[in-house]
């Protein structure tokens, strides 16, 4: 085998890696399992396994706030 023709197969080889990386990556239970992830990051950190309060609260607070909106916006229509 040529000194081309083995660097043709490790490119071949190099690129068949890429693309099956890829490919796991473009999965949509790869990308669902990161986002997944990614969410619960945001409310329980990762390292210590400890929830992050401050976002806990930051997020009921909206929630909440956009409750009372909700009824206010509803008690003055009707």
């Amino acid at each position: 085998m040529s000194s081309l023709e083995r660097e043709i197969e490790e490119t071949r080889e190099r690129l068949a890696v890429t693309i099956d990386q890829l490919l796991h990556r473009a999965h949509p239970k790869t990308i669902a399992s990161r986002e997944v992830n990614s969410v619960k990051a945001h409310f329980v950190d990762p390292a210590t396994g400890q929830p992050r309060t401050d976002n806990i609260l930051k997020v009921a607070g909206g929630v909440v706030g956009a409750i009372v909106l909700l009824a206010v916006i509803r008690k003055i229509v009707h």
